[in-house]
């Protein structure tokens, strides 16, 4: 099943807001009630487990969109797109202060919207991969967005059976039954996972190893899967499991 990418919006202009959340239910995002002020937007991203927050710039309050963006970068780990009927170069260079994954100037189209989420979304994954896998570091989220056709899907690490290299791609099996594929190398994609959590049994394959069922000299199984363990991985992960 399809994790659906969860976003907020931030918007003091009832109709707007409404707007916004029509269109992106029509493309297939999960999307919360609007809100239209600092205190709201801070409950709701606290709450919530967005995925991208679309944030209006002038919210006519004394804490604006820049506020609640600067609360993000302090306290968050949450890629966010400014909107706003503005576009003069004291409100830029503000908004740039604050790094923004995108900035859409009112009135946007229901495309311009879509390619802005899409792109942030990727943006974002990709420049916050975790280090190499079995790497001491934890990355600061718990999914990875793989694409599919012509949209991303969120596959949370939890999830995660095993990861396969076939040749240019790598396979994500994952405990739901659904399968991902994504052109990688193998060790660029292990590189975006958190090293404690996976392990690497071949050199095609690597697990999550809180999932392991059973083990002996030659596989791993997992969900019923057998997955080959190589002399090579073997002596480190009986280690790391404390079997002598």
């Amino acid at each position: 099943m399809k994790t659906e990418i969860k976003i907020g919006i931030v918007e003091d202009e009832l109709l707007i807001a409404e707007k916004i959340k029509m269109i992106l239910t029509e493309i297939g995002y999960s999307v919360c009630e609007p809100v239209s002020g600092f205190e709201e937007a801070i409950e709701m991203i606290a709450n919530e487990k967005l995925d991208l927050l679309l944030l209006d710039i002038n919210l006519g309050k004394e804490k604006d969109g820049i506020h609640i963006a600067e609360k993000i970068n302090e306290l968050f780990f949450l890629p966010f797109i400014f909107l706003t009927a503005n576009s003069d170069s004291i409100t830029i260079e503000r908004a740039k202060a604050v790094k923004p994954y995108a900035y859409l100037v009112k009135p946007f189209t229901k495309e311009e919207l879509f390619a802005a989420i899409e792109i942030a979304i990727v943006n974002f994954t990709s420049s916050n991969q975790a280090p190499v896998i079995n790497g001491n570091k934890k990355p600061d989220h718990n999914y990875i967005f793989i694409k599919e056709n012509n949209c991303y899907n969120k596959i949370l690490f939890v999830d995660i059976l095993y990861i396969e290299s076939r040749e240019n791609y790598v396979i994500v099996h994952t405990a739901t039954g659904k399968n991902a594929s994504i052109r990688s190398t193998f060790t660029d994609f292990l590189q975006q996972l958190p090293g404690e959590n996976f392990f690497r049994t071949h050199r095609s394959y690597a697990i999550q190893v809180a999932k392991i069922e059973h083990i002996d000299n030659t596989a791993v199984t997992l969900g019923g899967q057998k997955i080959p363990l190589s002399n090579s991985y073997k002596e480190s992960l009986f280690s790391k499991l404390g079997i002598k």
